[in-house]
């Protein structure tokens, strides 16, 4: 970790500076894409900072449940023409501390199990812009705001990793302008998901591709279910990986995604629901 990181910490917290560069741009793309909204019926469970149900950090922002203490979405920004290599060595998981610690889930849920903290939004796809403001995103990745359980090998399943390759697949792939992309994901909450230490553990992962391509707006949404075995302690039993409607998303966590992303979401939905096969690799995706 650098000095000149404008993050202070203190103990197992740390306080985001507010001069730093901050939040998911919602013009990123050269058109205006809203945060999701939430669901009247959960939008009272949203942690709230400075009377905002969204709180910014650098290159990403999100929403916070305060019952389940995990993010109910976040977003964020990838720049792949200002990309840094920045290493993560050094750098702590922590609370952030301008939001009560009692609506975060900490280190405690995460010690001698097969539990990693996993990222929602990558750090790898927040590290871009000048060096300090790359070192920035870098750390602010680290709030275990952005972090939810995953099990250790949850990036290299039997699928061949393809949920983290998902960001790396549409720049491989297609011809988005101006190397701009912008992703939205999140754990998907459900009423029979597995309590563990206190915690109820997500078992499906959801993730929204948006990108611009020969001046067309055009968004992907994808699916990861995340099976355990509920009568032994976090036994992993498989994954699967599905491109799914965006309107799926949406009855699945309650959230409301902005009109210009459901015209973007060409894929027809019998397309997608016709054969409802896992992908088995990046080839696989319909983009």
């Amino acid at each position: 970790m650098t000095a000149d990181t404008n993050t202070s910490r203190t103990g197992d917290s740390a306080v985001v500076n507010e001069a730093a560069p901050t939040g998911y741009d919602p013009g990123f793309l050269g058109r205006r894409i809203e945060v999701p909204e939430l669901d009247a019926a959960v939008r009272g469970d949203a942690v709230r900072l400075d009377g905002s149900e969204v709180i910014g950090y650098t290159h990403f922002s999100l929403a916070l449940s305060g019952p389940r203490r995990f993010a109910f979405w976040v977003g964020w920004n990838i720049d792949g023409a200002a990309m840094k290599r920045i290493g993560r060595r050094g750098i702590d998981f922590v609370k952030d501390a301008r939001i009560p610690a009692d609506v975060q889930v900490g280190n405690e849920l995460y010690q001698g199990n097969r539990l990693d903290r996993g990222h929602l939004a990558r750090r790898a796809d927040l590290l871009w812009g000048s060096e300090r403001e790359a070192e920035k995103a870098n750390i602010d990745s680290f709030f275990y705001t952005n972090i939810t359980p995953q099990m250790d090998d949850f990036n290299q399943s039997s699928r061949r990793g393809v949920w983290g390759q998902l960001e790396d697949a549409v720049f491989a792939d297609v011809d988005v302008d101006d190397l701009k992309v912008t992703v939205f994901g999140g754990p998907v909450f459900r009423a029979d998901d597995r309590v563990h230490r206190g915690v109820a553990l997500p078992k499906e992962y959801w993730k929204v591709i948006c990108f611009v391509e020969e001046g067309r707006l055009t968004c992907r949404a994808f699916l990861l279910t995340q099976q355990l075995d509920l009568r032994e302690a976090l036994e992993l039993d498989e994954f699967r990986v599905f491109q799914v409607a965006l309107t799926e998303v949406e009855q699945r966590t309650q959230l409301r995604f902005p009109t210009a992303l459901h015209t973007a979401d060409t894929l027809a939905t019998t397309e997608l629901t016709a054969v409802r096969e896992p992908l088995e690799s990046t080839a696989d995706i319909r983009w």
